[in-house]
């Protein structure tokens, strides 16, 4: 029965980190490219890395796991976040369809102020 449940935990995982890197192949812009490949991409790892951890069902395996996901959640986030920053800053992203543009206005401000 555990071997079951690994086998659909590491098939989901799989599956959500295909249509991570499917999405950055078809998606336009590159908010919506940081959106498919942090947000599917770090629960298929989760998934994948359940999916092992049961299929192991040893303290080492979940010991070794544990640092990995941490990781994935600490510096997904933060890539995408210093991309997403970069590309604003040299005119990738079409300022038109922000809704919420709180980023001009402290770039302004720096303007201003320096």
């Amino acid at each position: 029965m555990t071997d079951t449940i690994a086998l659909v935990l590491v098939l989901l995982g799989s599956i959500l980190s295909l249509t991570a890197s499917i999405g950055l192949l078809r998606f336009s812009d590159v908010p919506a490219r940081l959106h498919a490949a942090t947000k599917p991409q770090v629960l298929g790892v989760i998934l994948i890395a359940l999916g092992v951890a049961v299929a192991l069902h040893t303290w080492p395996a979940v010991a070794f796991l544990i640092p990995i996901v941490v990781i994935q959640l600490a510096t997904a986030p933060i890539s995408a976040h210093m991309v997403a920053r970069q590309a604003y800053r040299n005119g990738s992203i079409d300022h038109n369809t922000l809704l919420v543009d709180e980023l001009a206005d402290d770039i302004e401000a720096q303007h201003d102020a320096g």
